[in-house]
């Protein structure tokens, strides 16, 4: 083999060996930021947990809320009836 022949597959070999050095720090970086982001992932999910878990026991306070005052607005109207009612009988007895 030619001296010049050898040169260019040496050069061609280098030439093949920085490109996969510059592969290697960029699957070090991706690397890297996939781990970032699978704890990010991590840390979302359990908060995400945590406020879908707060949100139903919000969701039915309201709705205990929500039926405790019709049950009273309801208790109060039959008051207000019966209230009329008694008045309007005590009126006609004292006639």
């Amino acid at each position: 083999m030619s001296t010049m022949s050898s040169f260019k597959i040496n050069h061609c070999i280098e030439e093949l060996r920085e490109k996969r050095d510059e592969i290697k720090k960029i699957l070090q970086v991706e690397e890297e930021e996939k781990a970032n982001i699978q704890k990010d992932l991590v840390v979302l999910t359990k908060r995400l947990a945590e406020i879908d878990d707060s949100l139903s026991r919000k969701y039915a306070y309201t709705n205990e809320y929500d039926k405790t005052i019709h049950e009273v607005e309801a208790a109060y109207s039959k008051i207000m009836e019966s209230s009329q009612a008694l008045l309007h009988v005590l009126k006609s007895d004292q006639f």
